[in-house]
């Protein structure tokens, strides 16, 4: 349980904002984002209202995709994963502390980043509430698929650019029923995009450790 810990500790110290893993970009994004849009819609304040809570949800998907060279090829070339192996934490095991991680260097920024966000938007109260409750149940499957197609392209020449070209399309379905919360008077649409999360966020500690295992065979 301690050398799970200082993993965590350690990814983390990798991932967020002053690591080396630069964890204050995806924020920086985000936030760009939010301020560019309205110059680029208009200041139709209904406009801005009626789809800026899709925007905050591609914004959260792109922001997601930028730290993902830095999730496991870095600590791949430079046998880091090898000796986590010799000391006897799995593929999976690590990959597991590497999931959460980077959960934690991004998700929570980016809600709380969600506020003025919502505020450049012109987004009503109960809009901003789906949207935190919907980025809440949606950014654990987002770091999920981020880490998977870090994990099977990190060996890959150019793998980076191709790591974001795969997240896009596997991230559909979050957003699909994320943003699609924002246009339906119950609760399925959160309720449906936090059980995919929670599907993707149990199967990808296999997947990565996996992958992990293949490129170093």
């Amino acid at each position: 349980m301690t050398a799970i810990f200082a993993l965590l500790r350690r990814d983390l110290g990798l991932l967020l904002p002053g690591g080396s893993g630069g964890g204050v970009l995806p924020l920086l994004f985000f936030l760009a984002v939010a301020m560019l849009y309205p110059f680029a819609v208009g200041p139709d304040a209904q406009m801005l209202a009626r789809t800026g809570g899709g925007v905050i949800w591609v914004a959260a998907l792109l922001a997601a995709i930028l730290p993902l060279e830095k999730l496991v090829a870095g600590d791949l070339e430079a046998g880091v994963l090898d000796q986590l192996y010799l000391r006897g934490i799995s593929e999976e095991l690590a990959m597991a502390v590497r999931l959460l991680a980077h959960w934690l260097a991004f998700a929570p920024l980016l809600l709380l980043a969600t506020l003025p966000a919502a505020a450049l938007l012109n987004l009503s109260p109960d809009t901003i509430r789906t949207v935190v409750l919907g980025l809440l149940s949606g950014t654990p499957g987002l770091a999920a698929v981020g880490l998977t197609v870090a994990a099977l392209t990190a060996s890959m020449r150019g793998g980076a650019a191709l790591a974001g070209l795969m997240v896009i399309p596997l991230a559909v379905p979050i957003l699909i029923f994320g943003a699609g919360a924002l246009s339906r008077p119950d609760s399925s649409g959160l309720l449906l995009t936090a059980a995919i999360s929670l599907v993707l966020a149990a199967v990808t500690p296999f997947a990565a450790g996996a992958a992990v295992r293949a490129s170093r065979d």
